[in-house]
């Protein structure tokens, strides 16, 4: 099983008291999104869970204790950094900071567990092509060598960015053309494998690898693991990632990002972050006498009389 632990909210940032607690204690609970009262309860230890897959917009916070985790799980790591101030991401440190927090990150677990995530990428009036240009280039070069790779998205248009974010301009096919030609050129210059994600747009003569952002290759590859032989179905068109359960919870990410897709509303998110409980198993609220728990199907991806992360640690 591969264990996800920040598509739905950024819990590195705002939640690693619990999260921490969560594998001491050796297990956690999450509510499906669709039906709150089914609760799924994930065992968190390495026989199984095969790799525990982060993203974050900030890892400070667990930096301190983050080989808690490392020590006994095969980890990968998706750290964005975009170009945006906090006009568009309130709650986000500055572009120097996060550069500085990634390095510290890779002197813990290494280069090849890090994926340095350049999205949504978006245009406004104040976030030009030439700003992109720039703040990639800038980036591209203080992060070469420290990364596996670069991943980078198109924002989606999801109806509510019409509120969010009036500002927004709309991507015609040309314009994602000319910026992925960009993001081609600038990340061929130092040497960046970059890929996409989310999109089922063809970028390879720009030096661009299709999408993927956690195939069970990558995963495999940064821990010296090998997988089974199988379809990674993805979340939603254009996604070509391997199925992941994600102990998070939707409406519960302070950061205020603008383009966000994961908080319907930032205040409702907001009003929830106060109310998370670090000793609950559930991110959100305590268990309810009518919820109904039962255990999720954790069936380990790798290949037959795979080591274990302690046995892997020791070779």
């Amino acid at each position: 099983m591969i264990l996800n632990t920040g598509a739905r909210t950024d819990t590195v940032q705002y939640y690693t008291p619990w999260l921490l607690k969560r594998f001491a204690e050796g297990y956690v609970l999450t509510r499906n999104p669709l039906f709150p009262h089914k609760v799924t309860r994930y065992a968190l230890n390495p026989g199984t869970v095969d790799c525990v897959v982060f993203c974050s917009k900030n890892y400070r916070p667990i930096l301190p204790r983050l080989r808690e985790i490392t020590e006994r799980f095969n980890t990968f790591f998706h750290y964005t950094i975009t170009a945006y101030g906090r006009d568009v991401e309130p709650g986000v440190p500055s572009i120097d900071e996060s550069i500085a927090a990634l390095l510290e990150l890779e002197r813990q677990v290494g280069a090849r567990r890090i994926c340095w995530r350049y999205d949504p990428v978006l245009l406004t009036d104040k976030y030009t092509l030439e700003r992109h240009r720039r703040t990639f280039a800038y980036m591209a070069e203080r992060l070469r060598g420290h990364v596996n790779r670069c991943i980078f998205s198109f924002v989606e248009p999801y109806k509510k960015l019409e509120i969010n974010m009036p500002e927004l301009r709309p991507l015609s096919l040309p314009q994602r053309e000319e910026i992925a030609a960009l993001l081609g050129r600038i990340a061929g210059q130092y040497g960046l494998y970059i890929q996409t994600c989310g999109t089922n747009g063809d970028y390879r003569r720009y030096g661009i690898h299709a999408s993927g952002c956690t195939t069970l290759e990558m995963l495999g590859e940064a821990n010296g693991l090998q997988f089974r032989q199988l379809k990674h179905k993805g979340s939603r068109q254009g996604c070509h990632c391997i199925e992941s359960h994600d102990i998070g919870a939707y409406n519960t990410c302070p950061n205020g990002c603008r383009y966000c897709y994961a908080n319907r509303d930032h205040q409702k998110a907001a009003a929830n972050y106060r109310l998370h409980d670090p000793d609950s198993p559930l991110l959100l609220g305590t268990l309810q006498p009518d919820d109904i728990v039962q255990d999720g199907v954790q069936k380990s991806l790798l290949l037959p009389n795979i080591v274990t992360k302690q046995m892997y640690l020791q070779i």
